[in-house]
Order: structure tokens, then sequence, then C-alpha cells
């Protein structure tokens, strides 16, 4: 199979053939869905299209082919613990797609696709076969696909005809549909036996999807409507193309993974082929490499919550696959690194996020790590428990705990205890997991659904027409295209009313692009309507949000628009700072910081960006001089429009995992910043006045937040602190200046006297060594020490273990004291030579927990332990005497 094609030149065969034959060839969409809130990932080719074939979207082109990167994982995809064990599953992979919008039909796309697949892939077609919709529901059969294929060259017994489950393909319960034919690869090789069909045997590989959008449903359950322009949606995936062209049984046989396995093999020092179980691992370790570098380049990175707690999950997988193999140093970036290098001439976003998508991998693997302890200390913990109860099985809830809580995959935590020869409830881990099901699908369903009435008026009007550009840009004229009244359109509104107004063209900016929404008025015709914000919610539309002040408001009225000037200023102001602010931390940081979001209102800039340690006070001072630095310049802004190639070959930066058009915005507030940029901005960098960086801080994993001001509001928070100083200064009795320096002594002496202050209470509290041997008793020929404390803290109960176990030489010790809110604290302390010896003073704790009501632990020489019940810790004292045994 030398001669075979490799996975790259299936790729371009299959672009080029249908570029040849008219098709735009259009560049992978993000995974990130910029068009559909309710998805989690992109994970077919059509997404990026849905809005076209929907028509709410218009493309200079009718026909497209694509490679779309595409990732199933999480959500209702819940099979990951299947990659890796299966020859066909993966969480990221590619689909081959062409597409017409109400262009070609159903005569050309089968005769190309067999024509592909028969004479540019040379697959025999004595191992295809293919299917048609066989009608179902009062649906017709699509006796016209059966009569294209025949006609084509298919033999009549090799056209199946499968139902809706198989081929019928809808959108949703509304939208357009339609039925489809798929093309089937008969694995074994050669033909298949007589009767031996897609739909009777596994030994058939579906490898291309073929869907004819030639129906509409206008309301759930409704009936199929004729669409005036049929279209064509295709999907051939990649990997399993790749498989049956090279003759392969798996996808990690083929030259899309053997590269990955090869690196991975080398840095295991293991050979892949030789043992199951490694080489499970390792197809782990390649699939999720693949995922992590995409999704990472496409803005996503891990988190506890929604896209970046499924990518986490995927990481952590495979990076303990990868300890599973003996990689104990992190490597996770090693592979994925390789992943870039194979894949970089494909998507090009790999190689230009290189050096942070390697910062952000080896940082998780470096964070997981750290957890991964942690999470196998409480298997060890839990298989000893089960031991001592006899027990096999680690529960459902503990393997969720685990999930959820570090990270471990269901399938790495049953490897990990049947190394210790245990089993893992998976009914009861289903339960738990069903029962606190997808933090992402609840907040991306709930959060950011579109409404229909929003989507309605996206598919009625154009795009509103943006007048904020123009002149001062801060008035205009506009007429009602529509009202929104509690969520429905309606014709009018009376004085009172909340509504929402839809103008053909506005002044006002509509929220987006991290830029808050103008406030101002809306008047004409004894017509008033105070607008107290402006969205963009569904389609270009701007949405003017207020109250009828006065008159009566009609659909078909034209109204003069006045947007708020001074705060339009302000946020210009805030808007051109937050890209010097960005320009600025990629000179003192590095290349690899990217924005991760933005809020840009009249009061304050926030800016939140990629990094992954706090920026000292040094780097702040840095980023605050350089940017009133090209404030002090007064350059001009300047802006264009041109398309996204030219802007990029221009040097602007594009905002990651963004999507834009073909045609862009380009805006240069300073020669030094140039980015792609639909906001308001300044005229000229002076027009910032000042900047001033209020805080720094993090707010999740890998992402850091800047709270900046400018012009006045900078001005007034510089004299707050200066207040402030001169307040602190006359406090400490010395000058500005010397404030620091005076605190750092006064904080020294302290300290001094606290640590005087704690030994004071230990010497009161231990009563002397006279004392503290009358409180020994000896058991099982162990000196145990027991000590209720009046009024003392976990510090001096510390001190005072410490200074007994100096006076005992070997013994056990055990005190507790009432805490100042009322409640028990217990510890046990146990000498170097009783702990070599096998005593646990965490085990011990834990049961003198109990007699206060509370929980404990810690390590075999000292734990401690807290509860409510402060009445019974003479209780829980007496019950070390019953615990001691070595």
């Amino acid at each position: 199979m030398s001669s075979a094609l490799g996975a790259a030149q299936i790729r371009e065969a299959f672009l080029t053939f249908f570029a040849e034959r008219g098709h735009q060839r259009v560049a992978s969409a993000s995974l990130v869905p910029s068009n559909d809130p309710t998805l989690l990932f992109t994970n077919a080719g059509m997404v990026q299209f849905k809005d076209v074939f929907t028509g709410r979207d218009a493309r200079p082109y009718q026909r497209a082919t694509t490679t779309q990167k595409c990732v199933r994982a999480g959500g209702k995809h819940n099979d990951l613990d299947n990659v890796g064990f299966t020859p066909r599953h993966h969480t990221f992979f590619e689909m081959l797609g062409n597409f017409s919008f109400g262009n070609y039909f159903k005569s050309d796309a089968i005769a190309w696709a067999w024509e592909f697949v028969t004479q540019v892939l040379k697959i025999p077609k004595e191992r295809l076969a293919v299917t048609v919709f066989v009608g179902a529901d009062g649906i017709p059969a699509d006796e016209e696909a059966y009569g294209l294929w025949a006609k084509t060259g298919v033999a009549t017994d090799r056209i199946v005809r499968l139902g809706l489950a198989d081929n019928f393909w809808a959108m949703g319960d509304t939208g357009p549909c339609g039925p489809c034919s798929e093309i089937y690869v008969y694995m074994p090789g050669g033909a298949p036996p007589p009767g031996n069909l897609p739909g009777t045997s596994e030994d058939w590989l579906e490898i291309w999807n073929l869907v004819f959008m030639q129906f509409e449903r206008k309301v759930k359950d409704g009936p199929l409507l004729p669409l005036p322009k049929p279209s064509i949606d295709t999907g051939m995936g990649l990997e399993r193309t790749t498989a049956v062209v090279q003759g392969k049984r798996s996808n990690y046989e083929t030259d899309v993974f053997t590269p990955l396995l090869d690196c991975i093999s080398g840095l295991a020092k293991k050979p892949y082929g030789k043992n199951a179980e490694d080489d499970a691992s390792m197809r782990v370790v390649a699939d999720h490499s693949r995922a992590a570098a995409f999704l990472i380049a496409d803005g996503v990175q891990p988190s506890n919550e929604g896209r970046g707690y499924v990518l986490r999950r995927i990481m952590r997988r495979g990076i303990r696959h990868g300890a599973r193999l003996g990689l104990d140093e992190p490597f996770f970036h090693q592979v994925v690194d390789a992943v870039i290098t194979r894949m970089q001439d494909a998507f090009p976003e790999l190689k230009e996020h290189r050096g942070f998508i390697l910062e952000a991998t080896r940082h998780e693997e470096d964070s997981f790590r750290r957890t991964l302890s942690k999470g196998l200390k409480l298997i060890d913990e839990q298989t000893e428990k089960l031991k001592r109860e006899n027990k096999r099985e680690l529960p459902g809830d503990v393997a969720f705990f685990l999930h959820d809580t570090h990270g471990f995959p269901f399938d790495l935590t049953e490897v990990i205890a049947r190394e210790r020869g245990f089993g893992v409830d998976r009914a009861g881990f289903d339960a738990a997991l069903e029962g606190a099901r997808s933090k992402s699908d609840a907040k991306l369903g709930s959060d950011k659904a579109i409404g229909d009435a929003y989507l309605a008026l996206s598919q009625q009007h154009p795009e509103t027409r943006f007048l904020g550009y123009d002149g001062d840009g801060l008035t205009g004229q506009g007429t009602v295209k529509a009202i929104l009244k509690g969520g429905a359109t309606v014709a009018s509104a009376a004085k009172g009313d909340e509504v929402e107004v839809l103008l053909d063209q506005t002044p006002f900016y509509g929220e987006s692009g991290g830029q808050v929404g103008d406030v101002g008025v809306l008047e004409g015709g004894g017509v008033s309507v105070t607008v107290s914000d402006a969205q963009k919610p569904a389609g270009g539309l701007v949405l003017h949000r207020g109250k009828v002040t006065q008159g009566k408001l009609e659909v078909g009225q034209a109204l003069t628009a006045k947007v708020d000037g001074e705060r339009r200023k302000k946020i210009r102001a805030n808007h051109s700072a937050t890209h010097l602010l960005h320009r600025a931390l990629k000179v003192v940081l590095g290349d690899n910081v990217n924005q991760k979001g933005s809020v840009v209102g009249p009061d304050a800039l926030r800016f939140d960006f990629s990094h992954f340690a706090p920026m000292t006070a040094e780097q702040l001072a840095t980023v605050e001089d350089l940017v009133n630095g090209w404030v002090r310049d007064n350059a001009d802004t300047g802006t264009e429009l041109m398309a996204l190639d030219a802007a990029r070959a221009k040097g602007a930066v594009a905002l990651f995992g963004e999507k834009y058009g073909a045609q862009v915005r380009v805006v240069t507030v300073h020669p030094e910043s140039t980015e792609l940029c639909g906001g308001t901005h300044v005229r000229r960098s002076g027009d910032i006045g000042t900047f001033r960086i209020e805080s720094e801080s993090s707010i999740a994993s890998g992402v850091r937040r800047i709270v900046a001001l400018t012009g006045q509001a900078a001005l007034a928070h510089g004299r707050a602190l200066e207040l402030e100083l001169l307040k602190a200064a006359e406090l400490t009795k010395s000058p500005p200046r010397e404030v620091s320096r005076r605190l750092e002594a006064t904080q020294k002496r302290l300290k001094e006297l606290e640590r005087e202050l704690e030994q004071a209470k230990i010497k009161a509290s231990s009563g002397g060594a006279d004392a503290a041997a009358s409180k020994v008793r000896e058991v099982n020929g162990i000196k145990v020490l027991t000590h209720e404390v009046d009024g003392a803290d976990a510090n001096v109960l510390r001190g005072l273990a410490d200074r007994y176990k100096d006076q005992l030489r070997s013994g056990v010790i055990g005190l507790g004291t009432k805490t100042a809110d009322g409640k028990a604290l217990v510890l046990v302390a146990a000498t170097k030579d009783l702990v070599d010896k096998g005593f646990k003073a965490g085990d011990a704790v834990r049961v003198m927990a109990a007699e206060v009501g509370g929980k404990g632990g810690g390590k075999a020489d000292f734990a401690q332990a807290g509860g409510p019940d402060a009445s019974r810790i003479g209780a829980a004292l007496e019950r070390l005497h019953e615990l001691v045994k070595v």
C-alpha cells in the first residue's frame, strides 16, 4: 500500500476536485460556533453554513467546499471513554464536504460523489454500496436518488433502501430537512457475498453522507413543504476514508496517526504493537493531543465549565494515559507540538498560535500532575477502607468525585483501581454523572439561546446600517421597522411602554465586541423614546431598548436618533486604550498574550488576556508607561475596510478564536496598534487623556484580568490613592515616601510580639514538665498524654504538642480545646519511632472526630479534627487510649 494516497493528499484531492467544479474553497470555521449558541463545538461541515441554508446569511458564492475541523466530546457525545479502545472513535476529526446553496441538486451531487470515490480515490466498485431513503411517516421514498445512482452505474442490488434513522436528515424540529444517501465500503475487501449489505452486516463502513435539503417544516410535527431552492450538504470523514484508501482496518494505523504514535512510542521508550494496554494508551494520547492543539488554537482554554471543562477532561485523560506508559515528566506538549508540525500547512492557525498552545498545554499538565497525586491518594485511602470492609469495588460516587473534582475520566479510575485489585461501580458512577448532567450544556442552552422573535426579525429585515462612523457619529435619521413589546412584535406602543425598537439605520452602537451599547433618545413627530441600551441580538440588527415617554410609537415613523455624546466620548477613549493595552502587554509579556474578552464602558475598561503568572509591579508600570507614551504621541486614528487576508498581511491583530467575514474593518489607533475592530474610537490617541491600571488579577487558569481607567476617571483614581497615602503617612507619623518602610518595621515588631504571646500561652497551658508527666498513661507499652486546654487555638495546640513530644521522647499526644466560636478542636501527634512502627495519627483523629460530630485527618505524625460539639472533647481524648497500638 506504499503507493496509496496519504491523508494530506486525500484532503487536497477532494478540495481541488470540487474547486474545479465551481466550488469556492472556504476555510474551516472555528471549533467554537459563532452562529449556534446551543452547540458546544462545531461537529459537522454544515455548521458554518447553517444561516446560509436558513436564508439568514448570504454568501458571494453558491457552491462551497471545505475541510472542517470537528470535535465531538461532551454534551450528548458521552463516549469519551471509548476513544483509543475502538478503531474509529475520535474526539477531533476532519469532515470533508461540498455544498450547494440553491444551485445544483441530486443529479450533480450523486454523479460527482461516485466519480470522486471510484476515479480519484480508486476504491473498487465491487466493494461499494449506497443507501437511499425508503419512505416513512407519510414522507415519500426517494425514488429520484435511486434512479440517479442506477444511472451512474451502481448495480441495483447494491442500492439499499433504509428508513428515517439512517437516511433522513433534519436541522431540528423546524427548518430545512430532507432524505440522504450514504456511500458504504465493504471492509473485508473484495466483493461481499450475496445478501451481505449495509443495514444487515457490520462489515460495511459508511464514508460519505449526501444530504438533499428539499423540504422545510414551518412548525414542529407540521407538514413538509417543498423548498423553493433545494440545497446540498455532504460530509466525508477524512480519517475513515484514509483508512479505506490505505487498506487499514483502524484509523490509528493510517498516516493520520502513525507519526504521533511514533512520537509517543519514542518518548515512552515502548514499541507500539507489542502490548494491548500500552497500545490503547498511546492511541488515547495521539487522539487527545489533536483535540487539545486545535481547541486551544481556536481560543478554548482548560477550565471548570463549558467548553473549557470538556477540553480539561480530554487533556487530563491523555496525560494520565501517558503517566500509565511511564511518562513521569511533562510530555503532552511534545506530542501536541508534533500535531502542529504535521497539520500546520492545512491549518495555519496552529503555526500562528504555536507558542501559546504549547504554553497552555504545559501549564495544564503541570497543574494536573499536582492534582493527580491528590486523586491517587484518595483512591489509596478508599481501597484501604474497602480492604478493611472486605469489599472489592470502588463506589460510583467516589469515581464521580474523582472525575468531577480531579479530572479523572472513568476509564482511568478503572485502570488505577484494577492495578490495586479493585473494580469500580459503573452504574453508581453513571447515576452520579446523570445527577450532575453537563455543566456546559445547561450554561450554553440557557444563557445564550436567541429568542424566536429576534430570529424572526433577522429573517425579515436586513442588518441595521450603523451611522456612528459618519460625521460626529452621534445623530442620525431612521425609520421604525419593527417594535417589540414583552418579546412579541407589535404595530405600536403607547406612553409608558417598555419597548425594543428596530430602525433601518442608527448612530446607536449595539453592544458587541466588548463595547457596551449606547444610550440616548429617539424622537420625532411628537414621539419620544428614552433609550437605556442598544443590543445586537441576531443577524446584525440593532435594537434600541427603552421606554416610550411621549406620544404613540408606530412602525413606519421617521425618528431622529440622538446618542449621549459625553458617554460615547468616554467609551471611545476606553476602547482605544484597550487596543493600546493589548499591544503593550504583547511588548512586555510576549506575543503569546491573546485577548480572551473585554468590556468597554464609559467608567472603565476590563481586559482579559492569556497569561500564566501574575504580573509584577514593574511589568504593570512598564505597560502603563508604554500606553501613556503612545497617548502623548497624539497619533491620528485610521480606519480602513479591506479583505481579511489583506488585513492579516498588514499585521492587523485578529481576536483569538473570533469569526470574521470576507471584508473587515481595520483600526489603527497608533502606529504601534492595528486591530480588526467594529467599535468606535478616538480621532487621535491623545484624546484618551491618560491611562491608569486599577487592578490585575486571575480569573481562571491561564487567564488574567486588568481593569483600567482613562481620562478624568484615571486622574480621580490617582488622587484617591494619593489621599490614602497621606492618611497613612499621618497615622504612621512619617513622610509619604517613608510610609512603606515604617509599615514594614511595624509589621516585623507585631510578628515578634505575636510569637512572644504564643510562647507565653504555650508555657501557661503546659503547666510545666511535672504537670505534663502527671497526665501520661501507659497503653500497650506506649506513653499517651491527653490534655484539654482552655482558651487555646490551633497554633497553641501545635506548640504544646511539639513541647510534649520533646518531653516524652517516645509517645502519643492528644490535645483538645474549645475554640473562640464554641466549637471543638482536637489534635493528635506522635513521635517518629512510633510512626515508624505503624501508628497513624490521621486514622486516630478521624475516629476521635466522630465524638465531637466532625471530621478530620492528616499525616501519620500529626493530624487534627474539628466538630460542633465541644462538650465531647473529653470523650474524644479518652478514645485515643483505645486507639493506641502499633
